[in-house]
């Protein structure tokens, strides 16, 4: 018979597991689709952007390649919105 320890961590493990998803722990190397690149979760399929100068990846997680783009775009123009605003 298993000690009461051992089963309770084996249980505790697999309820991380279920509850906290895939850990996105290996993931492709980078892809250039449309000028943006991005990098694919082996185990669940799940995108994220990639700067190439920077060799890292960067921005949320997300399935649809659209949504990433979108995003980024609206992060470029909250930035170049807040050069241009006048001091006060």
């Amino acid at each position: 018979m298993w000690p009461f320890g051992v089963v309770a961590t084996s249980l505790a493990g697999m309820a991380v597991i279920l509850f906290r998803g895939c850990w996105h722990s290996k993931m492709s190397w980078p892809v250039r689709v449309h000028g943006y690149s991005y990098q694919v979760c082996l185990g669940c399929g799940i995108k994220r952007l990639f700067d190439e100068k920077a060799f890292q990846a960067y921005g949320p997680y997300r399935y649809e390649l659209e949504l990433l783009i979108a995003w980024d775009r609206s992060q470029q123009a909250e930035f170049v919105a807040a050069q241009h605003r006048p001091a006060s």
